[in-house]
């Protein structure tokens, strides 16, 4: 294969993988704040902000996937 081919193959599971999990994060976090929510919606306001701020979290860490695929595809 050409280092061209590979660099594109590394870029592209680096920001597959690295996506992946963040991907399942977020959908369990979305699913755990719903639950705990439904079952004390006085807390509604207190489970969003946590929410909220796990997803940032979560978030971040599929931007510094995609910050190291860029870095491994131009580089």
């Amino acid at each position: 294969m050409e280092p061209a081919t590979m660099k594109t193959l590394a870029a592209a599971i680096a920001i597959g993988l690295g996506a992946l999990g963040p991907g399942l994060g977020i959908g369990f976090i979305g699913a755990k704040a719903t639950e705990a929510a439904g079952r004390n919606p006085e807390a509604t306001g207190k489970i969003q902000t946590l929410f909220i701020l796990a997803l940032a979290f979560a978030e971040a860490i599929a931007i510094y996937a995609l910050v190291v695929a860029l870095i491994i595809k131009f580089l």
